[in-house]
């Protein structure tokens, strides 16, 4: 899609919060529904991304606009399933599968990984079973229910961000304490990929790794920076 606007800007809506207006016209969802904010500098930030778009608009260079879209477009209509299929990455909790061997990553998992778990059973009152090797074995039920009850407390818009950190960083866990401040994006992105960072210093790393890693780490930055704004 060709830039078809001079400037983006941000202002007061009707109904109350702020709109990101093109030209002074309201942007909208993909789905074509209103994108009212909540936050002023969130609408600030996806203002800058619309402004910074070249002659070719790239969708993928606007993550926070993709998040918002989320929000309303698919949230909003299927909250229930979305919900599910985020809590249930509780039940296969990457921090939950540990290696048995190398010794060094045996302990570097258990030094990275075992704080947030132990975090994750101080906040939410679900502690988690940690096994060794590949196999999945069941969670305490009660453990999954309060994680359940935490990720359905988020709003529509709080939980974009959640889904997508979740399924960036493949832990339900480290997704929640990236959005509940407890890790930045980068302590995020290091341990989520902990496993394969290991195996590149012992191997070395190739082209197509090297770039989804990069489009990981942005997503999980983005996610961060989202419900900073968010709650600005």
């Amino acid at each position: 899609m060709k830039r078809f606007y001079k400037t983006a800007s941000v202002d007061e809506a009707a109904g109350g919060g702020f709109e990101v207006r093109l030209d002074n016209r309201p942007i909208r969802s993909p789905a074509k529904a209103p994108l009212v904010f909540a936050s002023w500098p969130l609408a600030q930030a996806v203002a800058a991304e619309w402004d910074a778009q070249p002659e070719d608009i790239a969708p993928d260079s606007m993550p926070l606009m993709q998040l918002a879209s989320t929000a309303v477009d698919l949230i909003g209509k299927g909250r229930a399933a979305i919900v599910d299929g985020v809590a249930a990455y509780a039940e296969t909790d990457l921090l939950c599968y540990r290696a048995e061997h190398p010794r060094n990553l045996v302990e570097l998992q258990a030094q990275r990984w075992q704080p947030l778990l132990d975090w994750a059973t101080l906040r939410y009152d679900a502690p988690l079973h940690v096994n060794a090797g590949l196999m999945p074995k069941p969670q305490p039920p009660e453990a999954l229910r309060a994680l359940r009850n935490a990720v359905e407390a988020y709003d529509d818009w709080a939980l974009s961000a959640l889904q997508t950190a979740t399924g960036s960083c493949g832990s339900l866990i480290v997704a929640l304490a990236l959005v509940e401040g407890r890790i930045d994006a980068e302590e995020a992105f290091a341990v989520s990929q902990l496993d394969e960072t290991f195996q590149i210093e012992a191997w070395g790393e190739d082209p197509e790794a090297t770039k989804r890693r990069a489009a990981l780490r942005v997503d999980i930055a983005a996610c961060r920076r989202f419900v900073d704004l968010l709650r600005a």
